[in-house]
């Protein structure tokens, strides 16, 4: 499955002190999201999209996994 993103696009993750997950993005990280999501939904159970701050997340995020199941 290819991963398009939407030129400008910015996403973080964070947990926050309660524990709940806190995903920060513009416009254009929302909408590169939207796309992923809409692609992994046709996917076969098992897929995923594996985020980090090495390849698509800010500095200093968390990583995030999105499975289809």
């Amino acid at each position: 499955m290819g991963i398009d993103w939407i030129e400008g696009f910015n996403i973080k993750v964070r947990v926050d002190d309660k524990g709940t997950v806190v995903i920060s993005a513009n416009k254009e990280g929302l909408l590169s999201l939207a796309s992923q999501l809409s692609a992994l939904a046709i996917q076969e159970n098992g897929a995923h999209i594996h985020y980090d701050e090495y390849n698509s997340l800010e500095d200093g995020s968390t990583e995030l996994i999105i499975e289809k199941i």
